[in-house]
């Protein structure tokens, strides 16, 4: 990994002073000097926009502005901030820049909307999906901005590609001369701690361009931090506007927030909480349950019956049951034909580790059902970031010695990780 300076990092990063002095804890502070302790005093959570907007967009002022976003980027009250930012005289916003799925979601996976102008803004919007350096840098220096603010929801999983969206924009961003902005939300699966294999820089793709775990437990405006010290070969001007009221133990609920799914297949915070685990299956011949209404929680094939439940449960892994499932998925993988499989159903979230899961369910059903095989393209690689998850379960490895294998490397990146952390 690249390491700057304190002093060089602290000169590229900018945390606006208005918006962000001071301890992230903003709330049980303010209430804390009010007479109430931290313990007893109400929480309120308001979002990276929901605090720049307080201020009256001063961080915006005298900007031309484009962003970088989704239907995920809402406020409290479920309104779109595009919306709110081109209804507002003190904001020149000029430009949208959509990602995977596009800026009003309209797009499967591995889609995005092109393109065009907004009919209910008239804003001309930009396709970013898939694209990145120069040819980004010059569809942002098109659109006549000076500053790009990024405000999509994550899902914490290294292979949700948003958070590559902000990378290559960070990196566009830098190449032609922009200044960069990110609104934070929470990481709905928590920031308790980092955890899964880590990516070898040879198996980078979209689904993981730098070396960072498989679950990361970090913000976007953290990772953004992480990305402009550790990997952009030079930084980009950055400022991030932090939440209030968030704490790294909250998930998605803490929060308040309606959840928007910020991508077909992420309908609720339950899809998100165990997807950095299950998305796994994407690599192998099984279902990942695309095409049902619990994607990521129904895992099945044809040929599979109640054993693979049965063998799993048996594990007694922390936080989840496994029930025996049959579904017919509408469109993916066994399209229209019922299979037969699991259900995850997530009992302790605190307990839950969503990435050893994952694993133990790829043993068991290798060991369960004769028909297991990877994809031919050897996409798990892809998503686990080497070849040591799939090598060393075909060599006949339980999950604890395949979890095992990967300590070493997460170890090292739990302490880049700790040094852009900005919540308690």
């Amino acid at each position: 990994m690249r390491r700057l300076s304190r002093r060089t990092l602290l000169a590229a990063t900018t945390t606006a002073a208005a918006i962000s002095a001071g301890p992230p804890a903003t709330a049980a502070t303010a209430a804390t000097e009010a007479g109430a302790t931290p313990e007893t005093a109400p929480r309120r959570f308001r979002t990276g926009f929901d605090r720049l907007a307080a201020t009256g967009y001063a961080l915006l002022e005298g900007r031309r502005v484009g962003v970088v976003t989704n239907p995920t980027g809402i406020t409290g009250d479920a309104r779109h901030l595009v919306d709110v930012m081109h209804a507002d005289d003190r904001v020149d916003l000029v430009a949208v820049f959509g990602p995977e799925h596009g800026f009003r979601g309209t797009a499967q996976a591995g889609g995005s909307e092109g393109r065009y102008d907004d009919p209910a803004t008239g804003l001309p919007v930009y396709d970013t999906y898939l694209k990145s350096g120069q040819p980004l840098a010059d569809i942002f220096t098109a659109s006549g901005v000076d500053t790009v603010v990024f405000d999509i929801q994550d899902a914490g999983a290294r292979f949700y590609t948003y958070i590559w969206t902000l990378y290559d924009c960070m990196d566009a961003a830098r190449i032609a001369g922009k200044r960069f902005v990110v609104l934070d939300r929470p990481n709905p699966v928590t920031g308790r701690g980092a955890y899964g294999p880590v990516l070898h820089k040879e198996f980078a793709t979209f689904v993981g361009r730098e070396p960072i775990s498989q679950a990361h437990g970090m913000t976007v405006a953290e990772l953004a931090r992480l990305f402009n010290g550790e990997f952009l070969t030079e930084p980009v001007p950055l400022e991030t506007v932090l939440m209030s009221g968030w704490r790294r133990s909250d998930f998605y609920d803490a929060s308040g927030l309606p959840w928007v799914p910020p991508s077909p297949n992420m309908p609720t915070p339950d899809t998100a909480l165990v997807y950095s685990g299950t998305c796994l299956f994407e690599g192998t011949n099984l279902s990942e349950g695309r095409g049902t209404t619990r994607p990521f929680e129904l895992l099945g094939a044809e040929g599979i019956d109640r054993r693979w439940a049965a063998e799993a449960e048996q594990l007694g892994l922390p936080g989840v049951h496994f029930r025996e499932a049959y579904f017919a998925p509408t469109f993916s993988k066994f399209q229209g034909r019922t299979v037969g499989g699991v259900q995850l159903h997530v009992h302790d979230r605190a307990a839950y580790d969503p990435v050893r899961t994952g694993i133990a369910l790829l043993v068991t059903a290798k060991e369960v059902w004769s028909g297991f095989a990877w994809r031919p393209d050897n996409w798990i690689d892809k998503l686990t970031g080497s070849t040591l998850v799939r090598t060393m379960i075909d060599a006949g490895a339980t999950a604890d010695e395949v979890v095992a294998g990967w300590q070493d490397e997460l170890a090292a990146f739990r302490r880049v990780r700790k040094e852009y952390l900005l919540y308690r």
